[in-house]
């Protein structure tokens, strides 16, 4: 298909040529001049759309790019595809003995692909792609997890160990690094393991891999906390301004997280007279009622707070 192009202030240097229009050729991507047919200029990039695709495969195939780079999946994102339809660049038939080299190629890259390190990788992301969507994990952390998954693989610290409590284990220590508020027992109900599990496959991931983590701080979680329950702005302000009180004095040391951001939320829904059921507190944050009143007692006595 040929396209007057207005695009390029090109002129054919023919003498015999008057001035005619610049053409481009979408086909074999060259302009050329529309009254002598001269090559102006070779291989013009093509800004159009892709084309449609309904399925990865097609996506692969008729892309001219393909996916983005990604230690978040198995083979990073650059996969070796051999095309089934027989054909060359051109759109011509290949030989008998052509396509039966190329179908030789194609057994041994599906035998390479199913070495027990890259099968172990293959299930990991998987599972790692149904915890991003569970639990709403943003791209930078499931790159960081990626990462430290397979730096635990080529140490083979895997070695008897669940993929999918280690790949939980590795998300979790992500989470840490990154400041992502995503608690044990979230990753864990998630994961579908068990909670103690988890966190004896964490400590031994951190010790073996010599990864630096700090803990959460308590004002992470009072937004999420807020946002299931309903908590006005103004509380939310006054739970933050009680966090980090305890902070100064040292009181949040060795405490959970979790529970401390609900305890302080507990007490600013109090003094703002905001009705709050203290179940729904402890259910949106998973901690139980009686740790958010032993917690908000103390922070209440330590911080001089009358209500």
């Amino acid at each position: 298909m040929e396209l007057t192009s207005d695009e390029f202030s090109l002129k054919c240097k023919q003498n015999i040529c008057s001035k005619g229009p610049v053409v481009t050729d979408n086909t074999t991507g060259e302009v050329l001049c529309g009254s002598c047919g001269l090559v102006l200029i070779e291989k013009v990039e093509y800004t159009g759309p892709e084309s449609r695709t309904h399925d990865m495969e097609q996506y692969m195939t008729r892309s001219r790019t393909g996916a983005g780079v990604s230690l978040a999946m198995y083979d990073m994102g650059l996969p070796t595809v051999i095309s089934a339809e027989g054909k060359d660049a051109s759109g011509k038939f290949l030989s008998s003995y052509t396509k039966n080299t190329f179908n030789r190629l194609k057994l041994w890259d599906r035998r390479s692909k199913s070495r027990s390190k890259d099968r172990n990788l293959k299930i990991a992301f998987i599972a790692l792609d149904a915890l991003k969507t569970k639990l709403a994990i943003p791209d930078m952390v499931i790159e960081k997890t990626a990462y430290i998954y397979r730096k635990a693989l080529s140490m083979k610290i895997t070695r008897g160990r669940s993929i999918t409590g280690l790949l939980c284990a590795a998300l979790y220590a992500a989470c840490r690094q990154t400041d992502t508020p995503r608690t044990l027992h979230d990753i864990a109900q998630a994961g579908n393991i068990n909670k103690k599990n988890l966190s004896r496959s964490y400590r031994d991931l951190i010790k073996s891999l010599e990864l630096k983590v700090r803990p959460f701080d308590s004002s992470e979680f009072v937004t999420r906390i807020s946002s299931e329950v309903g908590i006005s702005q103004k509380t939310q302000r006054d739970a933050l301004n009680i966090i980090s009180q305890a902070t100064e004095k040292e009181i949040s040391a060795g405490k959970n997280p979790m529970a401390l951001a609900a305890a302080a939320l507990h007490i600013s829904c109090v003094l703002n007279e905001e009705r709050k059921k203290q179940a729904d507190i402890a259910k949106a944050s998973g901690i139980t009622a009686v740790t958010i009143r032993n917690r908000s007692t103390a922070l209440r006595k330590d911080l001089g707070i009358k209500i």
